[in-house]
């Protein structure tokens, strides 16, 4: 079945009980068991819930994976998934990876004793091999980064990584499995924040981590269960309910920003648009061959901070709010916002930068909303 039937159907059969259409929030903790052990395949809610398990297969179809495993929050996937390492195990990550994950990685875990290396995406695509050692466990890729949206060549990367003895994760959040399959690209592991386009609404917060490896699957299944940043079934049901229109705002939001794109990249007051879509973008190639369209995420540099600081408070359409992916457009400054904590960082964000996740309104009104607040 093609990706928008999936979408809508993998997964959710109609509920055998009553025949409802749509998977129930199954709002339970326990369940009760016809004997000691003998049960219907659910025994405790930390371990299973029927809709977590709805999305968890869903999702896993879609990512073209035999194996889904749904979490809290995207940064509850992160920790779960770092748990298959150890201290003094070594991480080379892109180096304008997600604020938070950077945060996580040096103030969590770089003082425990794990080792990080963070490398541009240029250098991960084209000289990764030489960073590798016998401690590297991970080899950590976000395509397109945030906020920067450069782009990494998945399957380069998953050479060399694999040569080395090496998982490669990739963070698709930007991308979604609509747009880009890692794991077909031949990376170990797909990850997303489903708060963001997944679930596509602003009103949930969720994680998942897609793979084909069986033995790893075992491993995260295990740590779900006994670390517990799981989701609840009403965030489960909210993800499940986003995705089956994923396909369509996916189109609306690539439209939409390639729109935005074009008209920011003539404006005078702009001194660069940043997104792979364009001709001009350093990644351009690899993302048209890698991504099936380029995404809903726009950033772009004025001349000076303040005056960056001063933009984002001034539209109307686009709202002044962390976070992406939703059907309504986001704007921000990532320096003074989601990407504070990489401040000190030689890779940090230029604050002269603004981003913007293109929602799926007309683009004419989003566009006549940047022209009024840019000036001339």
């Amino acid at each position: 079945m093609d990706f928008e039937t999936r979408a809508i159907h993998e997964g959710q059969e109609p509920d055998p009980t009553t025949g409802a259409i749509t998977t129930p929030i199954y709002q339970t903790s326990t369940y009760v068991q016809e004997a000691v052990g003998v049960h219907k395949g659910y025994d405790y809610a930390r371990v299973a819930n029927p809709t977590r398990t709805a999305l968890q297969e869903c999702l896993a179809s879609l990512e073209g994976a035999a194996h889904g495993h749904a979490f809290s929050a995207g940064l509850g996937a992160v920790t779960t998934l770092m748990h298959l390492l150890s201290p003094g195990d070594h991480v080379v990550a892109v180096n304008d990876v997600y604020g938070g994950i950077y945060r996580m990685f040096t103030q969590v875990y770089e003082p425990k004793g794990y080792r990080f290396t963070f490398l541009s995406a240029e250098e991960i695509s084209r000289g990764l091999a030489p960073h590798l050692d016998e401690r590297t466990r991970f080899v950590w890729l976000e395509t397109p980064t945030n906020p920067a949206l450069n782009i990494v060549d998945i399957q380069a990367a998953s050479a060399a990584a694999h040569a080395a003895g090496a998982l490669v994760i990739v963070d698709n959040t930007f991308a979604t499995p609509y747009l880009q399959l890692p794991l077909e690209l031949g990376a170990d592991l797909s990850l997303h924040s489903t708060t963001k386009y997944i679930g596509g609404h602003s009103d949930v917060i969720g994680g998942l981590v897609a793979t084909n490896d069986g033995a790893i699957s075992e491993q995260l299944a295990f740590l779900q269960k006994s670390l517990g940043a799981i989701p609840g079934p009403f965030d489960c049901w909210l993800v499940l309910r986003g995705v089956k229109t994923l396909a369509v705002r996916m189109d609306r939001h690539c439209a939409n920003a390639a729109a935005v794109a074009s008209f920011l990249q003539g404006h005078p007051r702009v001194e660069r648009v940043l997104y792979p879509g364009l001709p001009g973008h350093p990644g351009h190639e690899i993302a048209a061959r890698q991504m099936r369209d380029f995404g809903g995420m726009v950033s772009f540099l004025v001349e000076d901070e303040q005056e960056a600081v001063d933009l984002v408070a001034r539209t109307r359409i686009w709202k002044l709010a962390e976070s992406l992916g939703g059907v309504e457009s986001l704007i921000e400054h990532p320096a003074r916002m989601t990407h504070a904590s990489t401040a000190d960082a030689p890779f940090a964000v230029p604050p002269t930068l603004i981003r913007l996740s293109v929602g799926i309104e007309s683009a004419d009104d989003l566009i006549a909303d940047l022209d009024a607040v840019l000036g001339r």
